[in-house]
């Protein structure tokens, strides 16, 4: 898997600039790269339109980080008042905790993600979140309605426009590596958009 785009939506304080952010970045950037299909060195799709399941595509995104200390599906209180679904990978460090989502749900899941980072910042429960979801070229061989990096991109300014202190977000839009009408399809789930 390739990474196509790189955003920092906000990026304020001391966190930013210390080694432990460079140590969380390059270890979510070498997980993405790990990401394979098809070949164990590349990420290889069958260009077929809405043919590809999404949920084998991070098994080694979470792998990676697992092995680099991070904890997966994990259930936090991150935005005071509510009991959202499991964040995809968390790790605690000096400054506090990163969350990153992995995001190939609808678009509304994306925004959902972005919310929810924004506001453990504002509330402090985490100082960091990063997303990472797929380019319009990748999304459209993937489930119906699969939520694109193009199709959020409107939206940054308004997390620009929040008055933190200190905290970051970053936006990570993926692309595969190549395509090939020779290699399987990844496969389906059951339910939702999955079967359309």
């Amino acid at each position: 898997m390739k990474i196509l785009t790189n955003i920092e939506l906000i990026s304020v304080g001391n966190f930013r600039a210390s080694l432990e952010f460079q140590h969380i970045y390059d270890e979510i950037r070498s997980a993405i790269l790990t990401v394979s299909w098809a070949d164990p060195y590349m990420f290889i799709i069958n260009p077929v339109k809405r043919g590809n399941g999404v949920v084998p595509i991070k098994d080694n995104f979470i792998a990676h980080l697992l092995k680099n200390g991070w904890h997966s599906e994990v259930r936090m209180n991150i935005v005071k008042g509510m009991r959202p679904g499991p964040i995809d990978a968390i790790k605690q460090t000096s400054s506090g905790i990163v969350a990153v989502e992995w995001e190939t749900g609808n678009i509304s899941s994306s925004h959902r993600s972005l919310n929810k980072m924004a506001i453990g910042i504002l509330q402090k429960q985490i100082i960091a979140g990063f997303l990472v979801l797929p380019h319009k070229a990748l999304a459209q061989y993937l489930t119906d309605r699969v939520g694109n990096y193009e199709e959020i991109e409107p939206y940054f300014p308004l997390y620009a426009s929040l008055k933190i202190e200190n905290g970051h977000i970053g936006v990570l839009g993926i692309e595969h590596d190549s395509v090939s009408g020779e290699v399987v399809l990844i496969p389906k789930g059951k339910d939702g958009n999955a079967i359309k």
